[in-house]
């Protein structure tokens, strides 16, 4: 047995096990979900710019704030001498694995950090070989779920895996946004999802929309952690830059067609003054229609200074359109007739879902001024993140919808879980030697509201 100096090295390797009669698995990760680098176009060294601790903002800024191209569809980085890219190695784990892998974030084990680690080291001790019957798909989630790049890389992957078994199907586990991509595939792709996919497990998918996180996200950005280490990672408004120009985003606003229990709005209150100096306070309430119309009024004036030039931000209504045609994509998608498909679903927490901007005594009197103030939510039954309302929609021929009382990215990790897994994909351990791990960071300061 190797001898392990420090907790922060476990063995999770299995290499010299013969693996066991499994049907291949291919994990999809979703918004914010896969380790993503700047690549040098000529010469230079590659960078790590999602997810890191050191240096987070600085380079998240210089290496991956972009603008949406109406004419390809794609968000192209500002940098014009780099690439973003998704680091394949692991047969595609690696980067879903940890998203932070420095020896600073393995040492003190931030849990939220470890994204697919511990369902992987799970799956292996359930006999799952990497490379053979255990891949992974990370991709570049700034891009749409239906864009070329994204499902010509699921095809790939999932050809792949099938080869790689001896000509097995492929069973799907999709952590939230990376349900929509897959439902996109099967819409765009139906034979090559009946030729490769056996069953499909989802954890947590926004199929109807997030509509408090998104929203919000829209209007005053996304901070991944709170208190101290806040210092250390991408700031809320420089997260807020680059999601403004991100169709994944787009796609993840509440859908208008589904008919809610109760419509999510976005109330603001305002203060407008009359010509003769009297003032008005009302609340407005916009719904997943109007709503539009406010973001176009509260982001018109937004911009970021890149390399020495002002570059314009507003709502973009070019996003919005092609977030308009995914939406027909994923209605489209039929399950094959006997196809598996599972559903686990987070509940039990307060989840965002409307958004109130300003107070009956401090209202709103500029509209651009909402992206500058923190609001009030109503919550609903969810994961933090996902209503469960809208988790539980997928619209499809389920055998089998599972609530479980857990946050958004816990999910990944929760035992429960991880039971349902197992006996879905009629998986039982092989190897019951326990894995060394070390201290757990507090996990209260990392927020669960990141697709």
């Amino acid at each position: 047995m190797p001898m392990t100096l420090c907790p922060c090295f476990g063995d999770r390797n299995t290499d010299d096990d013969e693996p066991a009669d499994r049907d291949p698995v291919l994990l999809v990760s979703g918004m914010g979900g896969s380790i993503l680098n700047s690549k040098p176009k000529k010469f230079g060294f590659t960078t790590r710019v999602w997810v890191r601790f050191f240096l987070a903002d600085l380079e998240f800024r210089k290496k991956i704030w972009s603008v949406y191209n109406p004419d390809t569809g794609y968000t192209e980085t500002l940098d014009q001498k780099s690439d973003i890219v998704v680091p394949e190695d692991d047969h595609g784990l690696y980067a879903i694995d940890i998203l932070d892998p420095s020896l600073f974030t393995k040492c003190i084990h931030l849990t939220e950090v470890y994204h697919f680690h511990d369902m992987i080291d799970m799956l292996v001790g359930c006999g799952y070989k990497k490379g053979t019957t255990l891949f992974g798909y990370g991709y570049d989630f700034r891009q749409s779920n239906r864009i070329d790049k994204l499902m010509d890389g699921l095809k790939a992957k999932l050809e792949t895996a099938y080869k790689a078994s001896g000509g097995r199907k492929v069973n799907l586990i999709s952590h939230s946004m990376g349900g929509i991509m897959i439902l996109c595939f099967l819409s765009l792709h139906r034979d090559d999802f009946v030729k490769y996919v056996n069953k499909w497990i989802c954890l947590a998918c926004p199929f109807q929309g997030a509509p408090g996180c998104i929203n919000d996200t829209l209007l005053t950005g996304l901070e991944f952690v709170d208190g101290f280490e806040s210092y250390f990672f991408v700031s809320r408004w420089t997260m807020h830059q680059l999601l403004v120009e991100c169709p994944s985003i787009y796609e993840m606003m509440a859908n208008p067609d589904y008919k809610w229990k109760k419509q999510p709005e976005i109330h603001v209150w305002q203060k407008q003054t009359k010509e003769d100096g009297e003032s008005n306070i009302s609340l407005e309430s916009y719904g997943p229609v109007q709503c539009t119309s406010l973001f176009d009024e509260a982001l018109k004036n937004n911009e970021l200074t890149y390399d020495g030039k002002t570059v314009s931000l507003p709502f973009n209504f070019d996003i919005l359109e092609w977030a308009a045609g995914t939406r027909k994509v994923i209605n489209n998608a039929k399950l094959p007739d006997g196809f598996s498909f599972y559903n686990i679903y987070g509940t039990a927490l307060d989840t965002p879902f409307d958004c109130c901007y300003g107070s009956k005594e401090s209202p709103i009197e500029d509209l651009t001024d909402i992206c500058h103030t923190m609001p009030e939510y109503s919550y609903v039954d969810g994961d933090g993140t996902v209503p469960s309302e809208s988790a539980k929609a997928d619209g499809l021929e389920a055998i089998a919808r599972v609530g479980v009382a857990a946050a958004h990215r816990e999910l990944l990790r929760h035992e429960r879980v991880f039971e349902l897994i197992k006996k879905w994909l009629g998986a039982e351990p092989t190897d019951t030697k326990k894995s060394k791990t070390s201290k757990v960071a507090d996990a209260d300061a990392v927020k669960p509201m990141v697709l």
